[in-house]
């Protein structure tokens, strides 16, 4: 049910869960979290499968928590991120010492827990119980410094309900770029909803100094090692966390051009990041390439909200937090 997030655990460090239903984007939130709390705080954490326990309704609505491991330590914080970890995170609400904190905009009164993190385009005012983020929490840390070689790399996501899809107008865009840069060398990473037509196409397309990567081939780290070793980045707009992870990073990152659907809040929030010039639209490609859309002021959300939690007392104070914070500014 649950696994320390890593084998040195300090006897004294703040104790925090970190709830999942593994699907990857909320996990991404969480694990993003946990490794600034680690960082900052010195805190152990501990990640619970939440679809491994069984909670009734009544656990929820009471604040009865269920039988846990007996190997895990009780918890300062516990921390939950998706919908089917929210029985799981209001059944443990009551425990003594214990904080809880939702990443998201949940289905029940923000009151039951000890705080929640909000995208700002769910539209929620924000109060001492509520952080508001400019997209989602990721792992991404930023970089100190960009590469001057002439790597870039394109994301590639797939149909979703936030944008009209159109394999032509994501390959028309992705060729156009290799074909005005022809002394770059290219990355094309794949999704597990980019379409298999598309696919076959991206496969086509590889050669010298054009890698195609697909899921399969590509391991928990990649993204951050590729983001490392380029000065440009293309993103389709229809994942969020892909977005989010490219901005992040402080490459200079562009958006592929999409339809948006009205009312999609997925949209709204892609389109604050570029008002907020985070990122580039796709006729900034030009700007982009030539490394000259920089962000004024960093994205680092997972870091932000980590000192908020600090701040609003979710986790116990220890003496090393103060060396820890100073130490992690930048880690």
């Amino acid at each position: 049910m649950a696994k320390p997030e890593s084998r040195k655990q300090n006897a004294d460090a703040p104790v925090v869960w970190l709830l999942t239903d593994n699907k990857p984007g909320h996990r991404n939130q969480l694990k993003g979290l946990g490794n600034r709390l680690r960082v900052l705080a010195g805190a152990s954490t501990y990640w619970v499968d939440a679809s491994a326990v069984k909670v009734p309704l009544w656990r929820a609505l009471l604040a009865v928590p269920p039988r846990t491991e007996a190997s895990l330590p009780r918890p300062d914080l516990v921390i939950a991120a998706g919908s089917g970890t929210h029985r799981l995170l209001l059944a443990l609400r009551k425990l003594r010492g214990t904080r809880t904190l939702v990443l998201m905009k949940p289905g029940f009164p923000l009151s039951l827990v000890s705080g929640a993190v909000i995208p700002a385009h769910d539209h929620v005012q924000p109060n001492s119980r509520i952080f508001i983020t400019e997209g989602v929490v990721n792992t991404i840390t930023p970089l100190a410094r960009i590469t001057e070689k002439h790597e870039a790399l394109i994301l590639i996501g797939g149909p979703s309900s936030h944008f009209d899809w159109e394999d032509d107008v994501i390959f028309d865009q992705l060729s156009h770029l290799i074909s005005q840069y022809p002394d770059w060398n290219w990355t094309i990473s794949s999704s597990r909803r980019t379409p298999q037509a598309l696919l076959s196409r991206l496969d086509e397309i590889a050669g010298l100094r054009i890698t195609v990567a697909h899921p399969s081939q590509t391991h928990e780290d990649w993204l951050s090692h590729r983001l490392a070793a380029c000065r440009a980045v293309w993103v389709t707009p229809d994942s969020m966390s892909m977005v989010c992870e490219a901005a992040t990073s402080g490459v200079p990152t562009g958006l592929f051009e999409l339809p948006a659907r009205s009312g999609s809040r997925v949209a709204e929030g892609v389109d604050r990041l570029v008002r907020g010039g985070y990122i580039g639209q796709w006729q900034d490609h030009s700007s982009v390439m030539a490394g000259n859309v920089r962000q004024e002021h960093g994205l680092w959300e997972a870091n932000r909200v980590a000192r908020w939690v600090m701040q609003q007392g979710l986790l116990p104070k220890s003496d090393k937090v103060s060396d820890r914070q100073h130490k992690g500014a930048r880690r």
